[in-house]
């Protein structure tokens, strides 16, 4: 099981992210890509940061269970948002995400930042994910 913590000789997190994560022995890595808010058709699910987030975390539920892993597993995440003004769009999307995933606080490492444009402009939100899978 991946074990996270936020050691107190530093200043507590200030979102929803431990400071450390570590891996166990006898897992390897999983490496998702970027995830953005397609739905399985192609299309974006919605044109609000909010809606493209919820169906980014979906889709991380998805490749997570075709590994054999699930949210526990997660070790890291990395969100890319297009702009400030997407920010609380974005955190209130992965919000019911993290409610059911993490229900205890025990969250992974992660980190957002605001960058002017992602790969095409209708994506608002973009994060990519790391997790430790049992060794096959």
């Amino acid at each position: 099981m991946v074990r996270r913590w936020s050691p107190e000789e530093i200043g507590a997190p200030v979102g929803q992210y431990s400071h450390l994560a570590a891996v166990p022995a006898g897992t390897e890595l999983l490496f998702i890509s970027g995830q953005i808010g397609a739905l399985p058709d192609g299309r974006m699910a919605g044109p609000d940061a909010e809606r493209q987030t919820r169906q980014i975390y979906e889709n991380i539920a998805a490749l997570l269970a075709a590994a054999g892993a699930g949210p526990r597993d997660l070790v890291r995440l990395f969100t890319m948002v297009a702009g400030a003004e997407h920010v609380a769009g974005s955190r209130a999307g992965r919000a019911d995400a993290f409610a059911a995933w993490f229900p205890e606080g025990d969250w992974p490492a992660h980190s957002l930042i605001v960058v002017s444009a992602l790969a095409s402009p209708d994506i608002l939100v973009e994060v990519e994910a790391v997790a430790a899978v049992p060794a096959r």
